[in-house]
Order: C-alpha cells, then sequence, then structure tokens
C-alpha cells in the first residue's frame, strides 16, 4: 500500500492542531485533533472551500448546543433532539459537507460541565476552531499536490491499456466474458482521471503569467480526457460487433484495422508531442485522409448488395464508422492545442511531467 501526501497532511495537521491548543491552554486539545481530520483536503482550493464550511458548521453547532444547554437539562434525549436540529439546519443552509463537524462541536458542548455552561462552550468551540484552522495551514503550507504529473501519467497508461485490449479484439484472441470485465475495469479507472483532471482544474495559481500557463494547460489536458474517452467509445463497440465486424469482407476488415493502427499510433504520439519529444507529421495525416476515402468507397459498394443493406451488420458498421471519424476529429483538436501551445507560447509554457508509475 503506497501512502499518499493527504495521509501524511492528516497526520501533520492533528499534531499542529494538538500542540497548539496545548500551548495556548485549552483543557481538551483532543477536540482540536478530531477537527483537523475533518478539515484536510486534497487541494487548496478544496480547502479554502472546506474551511469556510467547517467554521459556519462549527457556528452553527455550538449555537444549537448553547441554546438547548440553557434551555434544558443535560441528557442522552436532548442531545439526540439538538443533533437533529443541526442536522436540519445544516441541510437547509446546504452545508452537508460540515455535519459531522457541526455535530461533534454540538455533542462536546452539551457535555461541558453545568457550572460556567458558557466559558466551557466558549473554550470548546475555539478550541475546534483551533483543528479547523491548523488543517487550512497544512493543506496551504505542506506537500503541495502534484495533480499534473497524476493525471498525465494516468491517461498514458490508461490509453496504453485500451490500446492492448483493441489489438487483442482485433485479432479475435479474446475470451468475451473476461474482456467485460477488463471493460468495466477501464471504466473505473476513467472516473478516477476525470476526478484528476478535476483536482488539477481547481489547483490555484497565485500569480497572473503562472494563472494563464494553467488555462493554457487545463485546456490541453480537457482535449486529452475528451480523447481518451473516445478511444474508450471504440473498445466498446468492437466488443459489442466483435462477431459481426468478423463477418464483413476481407478488404474492410483490413482496412479498418489500419485505420485503427494509425488511429492508436497519432494517439501515443501525441503524448510525446506534448512533453515535446516529436513533432506533427503533416504526411501521416494525408495518409490517414486518402484510407478514410479508400475505406468510405468500398463501404458505398458494399451497400449497393441488397442483402448486406438489409442486414443489421450494415448498420453495426456505420456506427463503429462513425465512432472512428469521431475520434479522429477529437485527435486532430487535441494535436492542433498541443501546436499551437508550443509553438506561440514557447517562452512562457513549461511542461514537466516526472517519472512516476500509475498507482
Amino acid at each position: 500500500m503506497k501512502l499518499g501526501a493527504r495521509i501524511f497532511k492528516t497526520g501533520i495537521a492533528i499534531v499542529l492542531a494538538l500542540y497548539i491548543a496545548k500551548f495556548i491552554g485549552m483543557p481538551s486539545p483532543v477536540f482540536a485533533g478530531i477537527a483537523a481530520i475533518f478539515a484536510i483536503k486534497p487541494t487548496i482550493y478544496r480547502s479554502y472551500l472546506s474551511i469556510l464550511e467547517q467554521v459556519q458548521g462549527n457556528i452553527i453547532g455550538a449555537i444549537v448546543a448553547v441554546a438547548f444547554g440553557l434551555v434544558f437539562e443535560n441528557n442522552y434525549i436532548i442531545v439526540g433532539l439538538a443533533a437533529l436540529i443541526t442536522i436540519i439546519i445544516m441541510l437547509k443552509l446546504k452545508l452537508e459537507n460540515s455535519i459531522s463537524l457541526g455535530l461533534v462541536t454540538m455533542i462536546v458542548i452539551l457535555e461541558s460541565p453545568g457550572e460556567h455552561f458558557l466559558q466551557f462552550a466558549w473554550i470548546r468551540f475555539s478550541t475546534i476552531l483551533i483543528g479547523i484552522l491548523s488543517a487550512f495551514v497544512v493543506n496551504l503550507i505542506f506537500l503541495p499536490p502534484k495533480y499534473e504529473t497524476k493525471l498525465y501519467h494516468r491517461m498514458s497508461h490508461l490509453t496504453e491499456d485500451i490500446f492492448k485490449l483493441i489489438r487483442l479484439i482485433s485479432m479475435h484472441a479474446s475470451e468475451h466474458h473476461l474482456m467485460k470485465k477488463e471493460i468495466e475495469k477501464i471504466r473505473e479507472r476513467i472516473v478516477k482521471v476525470n476526478l484528476f483532471y478535476t483536482l488539477f482544474n481547481e489547483e490555484r495559481s497565485y500569480f497572473k503569467k503562472s494563472t494563464i500557463e494553467k488555462k493554457r494547460k487545463t485546456v490541453i489536458y480537457r482535449q486529452m480526457v475528451s480523447a481518451l474517452q473516445d478511444s474508450f467509445d471504440i473498445l466498446k463497440l468492437l466488443h459489442r460487433y466483435e462477431h459481426e465486424l468478423k463477418l464483413l469482407p476481407e478488404t474492410i476488415q483490413i482496412q479498418i484495422q489500419e485505420r485503427l493502427d494509425f488511429l492508436m499510433n497519432e494517439h501515443q504520439k501525441l503524448f510525446f508531442q506534448f512533453l515535446g519529444k516529436v513533432s506533427h507529421n503533416d504526411l501521416e495525416e494525408k495518409k490517414f485522409e486518402a484510407q478514410q476515402e479508400e475505406l468510405l468507397e468500398l463501404f458505398l459498394d458494399e451497400l449497393k448488395d441488397k442483402a448486406f443493406r438489409s442486414d443489421q451488420q450494415s448498420y453495426h458498421l456505420m456506427r463503429f464508422l462513425s465512432a472512428m471519424v469521431d475520434y479522429h476529429k477529437q485527435l486532430t483538436h487535441l494535436s492542433i492545442l498541443i501546436e499551437s501551445f508550443q509553438n506561440y507560447h514557447k517562452d512562457a509554457n513549461e511542461v514537466s511531467i516526472e517519472e512516476e508509475s500509475e498507482e
């Protein structure tokens, strides 16, 4: 098991909260440590949003606890009723993410001694606030996340795995039920890629120049995710219509395989082109367009056959060809974005991807 940055940040935030609470002289520093656990987030931007919500949740929990503590005697039924009221208020205010911490604040305040209730309530409210602020400081300073590196490598590895499955199906060397399981795993990994793109997009730059560079990269990575999704769509269609495509005339099968090989090779080259390791090749593009026209002519010739035209096979082939055209458009757009990124912003833009294996 690999320990991530968030695990270390959680530990550091707990220690920092405990030390600060003890240094200030809080009677129960443990509450600060508990609050720090809830406030740790994967990005600085999410941490900023979280601290706003957590502080509001802390205040609501404290107000409800003080109100119930002053009006009713302290017993478990009153604690449960106060918890219910706290949850309702926070749901109305759309503070669902802060409900847990609000309930912790409410419970620890209601459990304060009867004498000097308001004083103890203030102390415990402040103790939990220390934990929230400690977590925010840790998120701001320690172990800044490198979501760009994670995003790039996850997309690169996932694209390679999709191509391996496509080649296996094309060679008719796969088991249908086993391939179905592999496709489901790929689907889950694409969800994680989208999560990393969201985290990368949420990262904030503190200087205008860095912000502009970040926006340019964000556009490219968004297009990379779109191209990845299209390659996955090709895999799903190839798996779904494997039997029908196998029955096509050999000339069409060869053309389809050549186009698939070209698209996959171009997709892989775009990853290296983004890093500046290869250049764009217009000759390859012209070759692909010629193959595309040839395949279209073969398909139209086959449509002249009434048996082929009346069979579902023709519709499946049309859908598959359409998916390949969409995939090619996504790759073309990605190539244009990368070329523009490298040619017009050479001095300003820098791609720094560290070597990293996929987690």
